[in-house]
């Protein structure tokens, strides 16, 4: 069922103006975070007392995107998919030193083609390619790896050059983005990539923003005790949420024994940082990040082009919070899974909307392709356009998302994880350990803690999804996990071995 209002008008809007000349195509600002997890923005109160003003002006003026999902929660993978309209076993950046394939094209290239001027700045993160720059950009500042929050040195057009003392990562993008915007000729569109390294961890807020949210209360969730509880009960009321089942027994062993591990809340950064003050930090970090939103909203403003500018802001991953004892991503849960996505652009996109369908990271490529007007779309792109959601013309969508995780050498406590999430339900199948699947019903669990894989009744239901995890590896070519020969991360890499 069509779960959004928008009307036929703005479809024959916006195809009007895929067919007008260049300088009449819109332009596109694409805002992407880190770790940033999807409800931890001002105006879903999931976090009271958390100000974002600017990501709730984006709502409020465009469109909110409840369920936005990665097919690969982590930083290379989900960025490569971003950029490929891909799934992961397909571009095969399965991990974050997974080395680039040749052959592999980006969806800014296409947008060169078309006469668009194009700027990446920020985290790239991916492959072996470190901060050069890449293809599909006109413009790059960049920085190697996952960079630092002070003090950086940049990647620009090839050249690094040391940042001023003092200086704060989030702030010096915005201000080359806005800088490079400024030096673009009147008319000429435009394609701004601005990739922050915010919020990744471990998080560092600006100095302006330090102490802001010193007295703000912890929320954590109802599974956060769950593998810390006795689990000779099976079925049973939970005292940490009521009202929900809780099935101790079938928690897999690798869930509860990351618990006490670099990402779980008992050990966390090998035990560098309490809880509480991570959290923190984690809320202060994001408000540079919200401000830098802000000014490109101002900037659009101040030059008359909000108008003609869709702005997108969506995060490359979730993150957890002490979901089953667990902080980071790389799982299934929601809170992995789901991410941040808000699109404005006046005049086509609805205000103050909320979209209900289920839309992916490999989605990205193929709506701002066809928002600027291509003829065809290029067949290797696996993820669909969006732009039928904001019409009131019937389409079919999907009914569910597929997700993949791949083992890293480097974070092995995490299995290789293959899922499936429909409107109802979620089946997590690991590969290459003796555990136990999951099934969740996410409708009447949605923090995902009565695991039915056992359960008599749902049989069939955990045999049918597991399928559909099968033939969609089948059908999408990703039945063979790509390996890839990557230097060992606990050697000395003078070295330079692998094995």
């Amino acid at each position: 069922m069509h779960k959004t209002n928008y009307t036929l008008t703005v479809f024959l809007f916006l195809y009007t103006l895929s067919v007008f000349g260049q300088t009449d195509r819109p332009n596109i600002v694409y805002i992407l975070s880190d770790d940033h997890r999807y409800d931890f923005m001002g105006f879903t109160g999931a976090v009271p007392g958390l100000e974002t003003p600017y990501m709730d002006q984006l709502a409020r003026e465009g469109a909110y995107f409840k369920n936005a999902f990665v097919s690969t929660s982590l930083c290379s993978p989900s960025r490569a998919s971003i950029l490929t309209g891909q799934y992961a076993h397909t571009h095969t950046i399965v991990d974050n030193s997974a080395p680039l394939p040749d052959g592999l094209t980006f969806f800014p290239e296409y947008l060169q083609e078309m006469g668009y001027k194009t700027g990446f700045f920020g985290k790239w993160h991916m492959g072996n390619t470190d901060d050069m720059p890449q293809p599909g950009f006109d413009h790059w500042v960049s920085f190697r790896g996952q960079g630092v929050y002070y003090n950086p040195t940049f990647n620009i057009n090839g050249e690094r050059i040391k940042q001023p003392e003092g200086s704060y990562t989030t702030d010096l993008l915005t201000e080359h983005a806005l800088g490079w915007l400024n030096g673009l000729q009147d008319g000429e569109p435009f394609f701004l990539y601005l990739s922050h390294k915010a919020v990744h961890a471990e998080f560092e807020p600006a100095e302006r923003h330090e102490g802001t949210y010193k007295d703000l209360p912890i929320v954590t969730p109802p599974s956060m005790y769950l593998t810390a509880t006795d689990s000779s009960k099976f079925y049973g009321d939970s005292i940490l949420a009521p009202q929900t089942k809780v099935n101790f027994a079938d928690i897999p062993d690798w869930v509860r024994k990351q618990r006490y591990s670099w990402h779980g809340v008992d050990y966390m950064y090998h035990g560098d940082i309490p809880f509480d003050k991570f959290y923190i930090q984690y809320l202060e970090t994001l408000l540079a990040l919200d401000e830098s939103i802000g000014e490109v909203l101002a900037w659009l403003e101040e030059k008359g082009l909000a108008e003609n500018t869709i702005v997108v802001y969506m995060g490359d991953n979730g993150f957890s919070f002490g979901e089953h004892g667990l902080i980071d991503k790389r799982h299934a849960y929601e809170e992995s899974m789901k991410v941040p996505l808000l699109m404005r652009y006046p005049g086509v996109v609805q205000p103050g909307i909320e979209v209900e369908e289920m839309v992916m990271n490999i989605d990205i490529a193929p709506t701002f392709l066809e928002m600027a007007g291509i003829e065809s779309m290029p067949e290797q792109i696996q993820g669909k356009s969006i732009l039928p959601l904001m019409t009131e013309k019937k389409t079919e969508w999907r009914d569910r998302v597929f997700y993949e995780y791949y083992w890293e050498m480097a974070y092995p406590s995490t299995p290789t994880v293959f899922a499936v999430r429909t409107d109802q339900y979620k089946f997590i199948f690991y590969q290459g350990i003796w555990d136990i699947n999951e099934l969740y019903d996410i409708q009447q669990d949605p923090y995902e803690m009565n695991n039915l894989i056992r359960h008599p009744d749902y049989q069939e239901t955990a045999a049918n999804l597991r399928n559909e995890i099968w033939d969609w590896l089948e059908e999408s070519g990703g039945e063979q996990i790509p390996l890839k020969r990557i230097l060992h991360p606990k050697l000395d890499h003078k070295f330079q071995r692998t094995y």
